[in-house]
């Protein structure tokens, strides 16, 4: 074993309420574009709740995925609650998740935040077909794989303010 270099493991810094804020108004604003609704782009705010229900399901809980869903709602004008009812049972079954989902990989993390989304899609989809609104297409359900393959990069990017610098000093034991 003396031959093998040990890659060294990262300790996470504690996320700050600030970044967090700023990661779902980044995302709310990347859904208000006018490409926002085009098939294809993900639902960024659902990418982000998801993101910090698994890594920080403390802080961003089922209130602040209300929330959220309210403000898409407003912006979508559709059914209010639409969103919200989505983005809350996301929000809840990401949290209920987290723990198993953080045990993979990131590639394998792809097909548990796929499930997630399309569940959300889905259920955006009943409430549409309850309420009486025409469903254009399956193509809709796109979004949610394009959501579940651009799911390393958010993790990357999420991270990076909490990573630390790998320590080289081999004498600290910390």
């Amino acid at each position: 074993m003396s031959g093998m270099k040990r890659t060294p493991e990262r300790i996470l810094l504690p996320v700050s309420p600030v970044f967090i804020a700023f990661s779902l108004f980044v995302a709310f604003m990347l859904n208000l574009q006018p490409w926002g609704h085009w098939i294809g782009v993900p639902d960024f705010v659902a990418l982000v709740l998801v993101f910090w229900g698994i890594h920080q399901p403390k802080r961003v809980g089922i209130g602040i995925a209300f929330c959220m869903g309210l403000l898409m709602d407003v912006n979508d004008a559709t059914l209010l609650g639409e969103n919200a009812l989505a983005y809350t049972l996301l929000s809840y079954f990401a949290i209920t998740l987290h723990r198993r989902v953080l045990w993979f990989p990131l590639k394998k993390q792809v097909w548990y935040i796929l499930m997630l989304l399309l569940a959300t899609q889905l259920i955006q989809i009943l409430v549409q077909h309850i309420v009486g609104h025409h469903i254009s297409s399956w193509l809709y359900l796109i979004d949610s794989c394009v959501g579940a393959m651009l799911w390393p990069v958010v993790t990357m990017i999420l991270l990076a303010p909490q990573r630390r610098a790998v320590d080289t000093d081999m004498d600290r034991s910390i």
